[in-house]
């Protein structure tokens, strides 16, 4: 080989590194895709305590999987059993007062009116048969004035207890008022609403799964008593977690609903697909694990991406990193 031929090679071969160096300073130099941080989540579900009652029984465990109407745990019932019997026995009775009203009268109560008012009928004939005949003894002085006063009192009063008798046969003979009526149904529905509502709470003192999932967290242990509305149970819903992340303001305009992601999770080699299934139209209060450099500036908005079935043995707490851009067909 020559020394113009050496020349040509050595030329050539740096040629050949700068060409090498270049491509990796620009690879290097890329952009990177924009992302958005968050966790992965599941639908929680809250079971709030609807009395404060002890707990008398707990039937599953931390992390196990149950069905839906599967019983959690239970609540002492003995009270409020003692209470749905008070109202069962006050609807009853509103039950029987109405059915009293509707009914009417008995026949042996008219039947006593009308003793009665036969009754106040011959005591007023003779009280004013009396008076009648001490009235033209007054002007013979053979009466006292006094005396024919008295008579004329004891006429009218039996005269007003005969209107009275009539009175109260006529009621009882017009029946049941409308009114009354309407009252005693008021009565009884309430009662009844209340017998509904004590039947209700009872029922809720088991303690149920309103849906399939997992148990995350039992907050209280056999023998405590929790207030009302404390969370007894909290569940975890649904086949596979979702990523929560939070999108900043300068990615928002690039961002909609049914975006394909690709889904960093942890230290997971292999990302997973997601799509975009929702995003919030006002910006709220970013988690100091989702600032990225120039974000502690910016605004975030609140975002969930659903996964497929590959995540579903995936716990909920994990980080997660999103890669955004890609757009849904």
């Amino acid at each position: 080989m020559n020394r113009h031929d050496g020349r040509a090679l050595r030329g050539s071969r740096l040629l050949a590194w700068t060409a090498l160096g270049a491509a990796l300073l620009l690879g290097a130099c890329a952009k990177a895709p924009p992302q958005a941080l968050g966790t992965l989540e599941f639908d929680r579900i809250g079971l709030p305590a609807p009395a404060a009652e002890r707990i008398v029984e707990i039937a599953v465990r931390e992390g196990e999987q149950v069905a839906v109407g599967q019983l959690l745990l239970k609540l002492d019932p003995t009270r409020t059993q003692a209470q749905l019997a008070a109202a069962q026995a006050q609807a009853q009775r509103a039950r029987d007062v109405l059915a009293e009203l509707e009914s009417g009268p008995r026949p042996q109560d008219i039947a006593q009116a009308r003793a009665n008012l036969a009754a106040a009928r011959a005591a007023a004939r003779e009280a004013r048969a009396y008076f009648d005949r001490l009235q033209p003894l007054k002007g013979k002085n053979y009466v006292a004035a006094a005396d024919l006063d008295r008579a004329r009192a004891a006429a009218d009063g039996a005269a007003g207890k005969v209107r009275a008798a009539q009175a109260a046969l006529d009621e009882l003979l017009a029946g049941t008022r409308s009114e009354q009526l309407a009252q005693g149904r008021a009565a009884l529905a309430a009662a009844q609403a209340e017998v509904a509502a004590q039947q209700a709470l009872l029922d809720k003192l088991e303690v149920t799964a309103p849906r399939a999932g997992r148990v995350d967290s039992l907050p209280y242990r056999l023998g405590d008593q929790a207030p009302i509305g404390a969370p007894l149970a909290i569940l975890f819903t649904g086949d596979a977690p979702y990523a929560r992340i939070y999108v900043p303001e300068a990615l928002r305009a690039d961002v909609q609903v049914g975006d394909v992601v690709q889904v960093h999770v942890g230290a997971r080699a292999q990302a997973l697909h997601g799509t975009l299934r929702m995003i919030r139209s006002e910006p709220v209060f970013t988690p100091y694990y989702a600032l990225i450099g120039d974000d502690v500036a910016r605004l975030s908005y609140l975002a969930e991406v659903e996964l497929g079935a590959d995540a579903a043995s995936l716990p909920a707490g994990l980080p997660v990193r999103v890669e955004l851009g890609a757009r849904g067909q």
